[in-house]
């Protein structure tokens, strides 16, 4: 993909996150997707991805900065929400989350098959414990 399609797929792909379109989402992922220190697989992702809804049904992605070199992106988000609902086995506090996400992704014909970036679990955790 040209540099300014890499920018629509991403835009596209942030849209549906944004959307809670779990299914949509999933059409961007390769199915064995490999992800740093994480389960690989489409699955996992859209489960763990499942789960940040569940603790945030209000989760927003904003994106801040979108570099784009080859088959690869370097992607700056600011993401937040409510936590209303069980995260990361933390009962519901109410508090307002907002954290920096950094990301790397390589494309393949318009799939993620690998993915790396900040523990956004982590943060997350940090801010509701």
């Amino acid at each position: 993909m040209e540099p300014w399609e890499m920018r629509e797929w991403f835009a596209d792909f942030l849209e549906a996150l944004n959307r809670h379109d779990i299914e949509r989402v999933r059409e961007f992922l390769h199915p064995s997707v490999r992800r740093a220190h994480l389960p690989a697989g489409a699955d996992a992702w859209i489960a763990d991805y499942a789960n940040l809804l569940h603790g945030f049904p209000d989760w927003q992605w904003k994106r801040i900065q979108l570099l784009v070199e080859d088959d690869r992106l370097a992607v700056h988000l600011r993401g937040g929400g409510s936590h209303t609902g069980a995260y990361a086995f933390v009962a519901p506090t109410r508090t307002r989350v907002s954290i920096a996400s950094f990301a790397m992704y390589r494309v393949q014909h318009g799939l993620i098959v690998e993915a790396t970036g900040t523990d956004d679990v982590a943060q997350i955790r940090s801010a509701i414990a």
